[in-house]
């Protein structure tokens, strides 16, 4: 029994040290021996054809941020359309977008509320454009975004992904996970591809465009599609835009909860991107990045179980020790909780380890979802304040 207990603990540690520390560090190794440099498409200042389109469902209080912001953007003006779908609003959102159409920009609007994906596949087959830059309404581009998008496209790349900033406000603790997810795409490219993208700022070519199912969600199938087809997604650090973080933990909990559920709907047609003989590079990381870490939640409760009943075999001090330090974390965790309950100040060491509680137990209730066949295919839009 003892022996059994230590290779349950061990191995299920070991997966969650691999899934939060140790995967970037065995990406930055094998990026370093592997070759994967992209040839630029881009040649005597030749910018392909760009179709700007922005994801709209009731977002009367930014739209025409979102569009000024689009104006802003430093691409040949012949070159570069705006077409925004709205995903049958109710409020003033097609209002606001049609008063700019003499400046060119295109509304789009879907009827029957049918979801993002839907929405894009329907948009998408109605352009002509040669690369495709998909973007939320509440995503600010910095002026070169699309540029340095368009710059990354090499003869075997079909989409390339940008960087999701956020402003300084919000949720204090998502700065160190944002900073890890960071991390981590920008050297998945280096290995094989980009495992994912985020619906804020990417881009793929029409021709490359895999129409999706609607229960799917775009951001994360579109670039599975695209490598499953044969073809690469790059990430660039140097195309950004620019989100406010949700408002508290309860929101950014909600949305967390609705990813990982059409996450889970979504990976389970590209399974077969697991296969090692196939995608050698790619496997490993599509379970690294995703699949073991929507396990976390399980992975830890079994580190907490398999600790307690070896702490209760008595055999090694060192096993009270490792349970002294996860009661440690889940203390503070408590401690954060209770703060952020109270709306007072909570420190940092608090308010991380409950962040990354709040953040397993989306995925838990998500793993829930998926067991009941449940999916979240609409999305609703938040009130928001917005800063300039």
């Amino acid at each position: 029994m003892s022996v059994l207990l230590k290779l349950v603990f061990w191995v299920a540690a070991l997966v969650l040290l691999h899934v939060y520390f140790l995967y970037p560090g065995v990406l930055f190794v094998l990026g370093s021996i592997l070759d994967r440099s992209v040839t630029n498409e881009v040649t005597d200042g030749r910018w392909p054809s760009v179709s700007l389109v922005i994801a709209a469902y009731n977002e009367e209080e930014i739209i025409e941020q979102k569009i000024k912001n689009s104006f802003e953007l430093d691409y040949p003006e012949e070159k570069l359309e705006i077409v925004v779908f709205s995903d049958a609003s109710s409020d003033d959102t097609d209002q606001i977008v049609r008063s700019y159409e003499d400046e060119g920009v295109r509304l789009e609007r879907i009827e029957g509320r049918v979801g993002k994906t839907a929405c894009q596949n329907k948009v998408t087959e109605r352009l002509d454009s040669d690369i495709v830059v998909f973007s939320d309404a509440d995503s600010m581009y910095e002026e070169d975004a699309i540029k340095r998008l368009i710059e990354k496209f090499g003869p075997n790349v079909g989409c390339v992904v940008g960087e999701l900033c956020y402003d300084k406000y919000g949720v204090e603790a998502e700065s160190a996970y944002r900073t890890f997810e960071k991390l981590i795409r920008r050297l998945e490219p280096t290995v094989s591809s980009a495992a994912g993208a985020n619906g804020s700022i990417y881009a793929v070519k029409r021709s490359s465009y895999v129409p999706l199912p609607p229960d799917q969600i775009s951001d994360f199938a579109e670039p599975l599609a695209i490598v499953q087809r044969g073809e690469r997604v790059e990430y660039t650090s140097e195309a950004r835009a620019w989100e406010n973080t949700g408002e508290n933990v309860e929101s950014e909990m909600s949305r967390r909860i609705r990813i990982a559920t059409r996450s889970w709907h979504t990976f389970f047609d590209y399974v077969d991107l697991l296969n090692p003989v196939r995608y050698p590079f790619f496997s490993f990381e599509l379970a690294s990045h995703w699949v073991l870490r929507w396990f976390s939640p399980l992975l830890l409760a079994v580190v907490g179980l398999s600790n307690l009943l070896l702490v209760a075999l008595g055999d090694n001090p060192l096993y009270l020790l490792l349970l002294a330090g996860q009661a440690g974390f889940y203390l503070l965790a408590t401690v954060g909780w209770a703060l952020n309950r109270s709306d007072l100040s909570t420190p940092r060491v608090a308010y991380v380890p409950y962040y990354f509680l709040v953040l397993n137990y989306s995925l838990l209730v998500a793993l829930g979802n998926v067991v009941r066949n449940r999916n979240i295919v609409t999305w609703e839009t938040e009130t928001r304040t917005n800063s300039d």
